[in-house]
């Protein structure tokens, strides 16, 4: 079934937020600690803090809807002339049916029209099914960062970024 891509709208923000714990506790308990995936979830994915960025006109959020059910969610921003794909996350019942890479597109698409010149991101080093994904979209690594996120928390990421 295919997936609708849309801006993210305001009915879709509790969608989103329920989504991302879904994603995280299937996704991260094998990469970092609980405590972690719950502070991390707290501060990016608080029904408030999507709404801040709702109206930035530097802020892009893409949702994927299949059947009236958000399936993916995808958010960037624009860092000076570059774009950072900040979350990019599909229900892993719907990983691997072309969802990632349709809101990977329009992305893509949103980083043009604001003329950035690359699209960065950071994945977990551990996380290698991403790190595989994103290189089939055409990323490649350029660094190994660990990045203090507060509380304790570090993020061990590879940096990837695609040229525009």
């Amino acid at each position: 079934m295919k997936a609708r891509i849309a801006p993210l709208a305001a009915a879709d923000i509790d969608s989103v937020c329920r989504l991302a714990r879904t994603i995280w506790q299937s996704t991260y308990p094998a990469l970092i600690s609980q405590g972690q995936i719950d502070f991390m979830l707290a501060d990016r994915y608080a029904p408030a803090t999507l709404r801040a960025q709702f109206d930035e006109p530097l802020h892009a959020w893409r949702v994927a809807t299949v059947a009236d059910q958000v399936t993916g969610f995808a958010h960037a921003m624009m860092d000076g002339a570059d774009c950072k794909l900040d979350k990019l996350y599909v229900h892993p019942d719907s990983q691997r049916q072309g969802i990632g890479g349709t809101l990977l597109a329009a992305i893509r698409d949103w980083a043009r029209q604001h003329a950035a010149r690359r699209l960065l991101l950071q994945v977990n080093r551990g996380n290698t099914p991403a790190i595989a994904a994103y290189q089939k979209y055409g990323f490649r690594i350029v660094e190994s960062r660990v990045f203090d996120i507060g509380n304790g928390f570090v993020m061990d990421d590879y940096v990837m970024e695609q040229l525009q």
